[in-house]
């Protein structure tokens, strides 16, 4: 076969190789949109209580309750919040004392986890309040939904996502801007965490976009002054360590900084991840070389609560660790996911320097 031919037969080959994935996207794009087109169909076909289950939906636990909106008469009426039982898809349906639906959505935070995907990872409906957020007299609704991933990092662990519905003319409506940054930076830990934001106008954004510390300061910050202090750090100069909270309704959201002599933040640490409040900061240490590379790291000693399944609230002691980079910091995954602290009450930071540092086969210094 000539070289001119065999180019030709590779060429028809490769567009041939290369239209098997193209095709099989465009039919699972395809089937996505017949599926999600069947679901809407289903959803707006839901004009009684009786069709909820007829449609592939329940009603989420005991999260049904009479309730009063002012735009509806004055009526009482019944909240229902349903799931899909296929897709995990959640809706809020409004309905009359006869089963009437007066309004519903599935146009909710929720089911905009996962893009691209039918399933969604909503589970539980965490808690449910009505209230006026917006303060124009009508009683709006705010959602905590509990979500939970099958894969990833945080698989099988419960998160939450906060959504607000406000009351207009009969109807509710969502802003997706607001439930945006609820989420985005987790305002959504209970209803008067979201409250603080939407109706109060105090928000923790500042803590993830301030470039300066007069920035954190000017929106609340409060500096944990006997934990602030300098340190020269190897690839980084001088800088000062800030930890400290903005707080929010019975919250305090914990955050560290690390600020150059201009007054510019040049690195921050979240510590808290998902806990919902700090409940004591026990100690840092930002002296020691942990890992064994010649530069300073820093590690966190904080007690974190939160409220469990049945709304008691739960204190864990958590031990941070940063480990100092050419680039920035490192937080550790493997010696704190080891790492069991059997006595909250008398484990010192002194004491977790000597097991990190013997865990990367390094003695304390004297």
């Amino acid at each position: 076969m000539r070289k001119k031919e065999i180019c030709v037969v590779l060429a028809f080959c490769l567009c041939i190789w290369l239209s098997f994935p193209v095709r099989a996207a465009g039919e699972e794009t395809e089937e996505l949109i017949r599926l999600y087109e069947t679901y809407e169909a289903e959803f707006s076909a839901i004009e009684h209580v009786d069709d909820i289950e007829r449609y592939g939906y329940s009603v989420i636990g005991d999260e049904s309750y009479p309730v009063q909106f002012e735009s509806f008469g004055g009526e009482e009426v019944q909240f229902l919040p349903i799931l899909h039982d296929t897709y995990h898809r959640m809706a809020v349906i409004i309905a009359d004392s006869d089963g009437n639906v007066l309004f519903k959505t599935n146009q909710l935070e929720v089911n905009y986890k996962w893009p691209g995907r039918m399933e969604q990872p909503a589970v539980s409906l965490i808690s449910v309040s009505f209230k006026d957020m917006n303060m124009d007299g009508l009683r709006d609704i705010t959602l905590i939904t509990g979500c939970r991933n099958r894969t990833g990092k945080y698989a099988e662990k419960i998160y939450k996502v906060g959504d607000v519905l406000f009351q207009k003319d009969g109807s509710f409506y969502r802003d997706w801007r607001i439930s945006d940054k609820i989420n985005r930076f987790s305002m959504n830990k209970s209803i008067d965490f979201i409250a603080s934001y939407v109706r109060d106008g105090i928000s923790t954004e500042i803590l993830y976009t301030a470039a300066t510390l007069d920035e954190l300061l000017d929106n609340g910050f409060e500096i944990f002054e006997q934990q602030c202090y300098k340190r020269r750090y190897e690839k980084h100069g001088v800088l000062r360590v800030v930890p400290g909270v903005i707080k929010m309704a019975e919250y305090n959201v914990f955050m560290i900084y690390l600020v150059n002599e201009q007054g510019y933040i040049v690195w921050s640490f979240q510590p808290m991840g998902d806990y919902d409040n700090l409940y004591a900061l026990k100690g840092m240490d930002s002296r020691d070389d942990l890992d064994g590379d010649g530069m300073k790291d820093l590690l966190v000693l904080s007690r974190f609560s939160y409220a469990d399944s049945n709304g008691e609230m739960v204190i864990d002691t958590v031990c941070s660790i940063y480990y100092q980079r050419t680039d920035g910091f490192e937080e550790d995954t493997e010696f704190t996911a080891s790492l069991q602290i059997e006595d909250d009450e008398k484990v010192k930071v002194s004491d977790l320097v000597a097991q990190v540092r013997e865990y990367w086969g390094w003695k304390t210094e004297e």
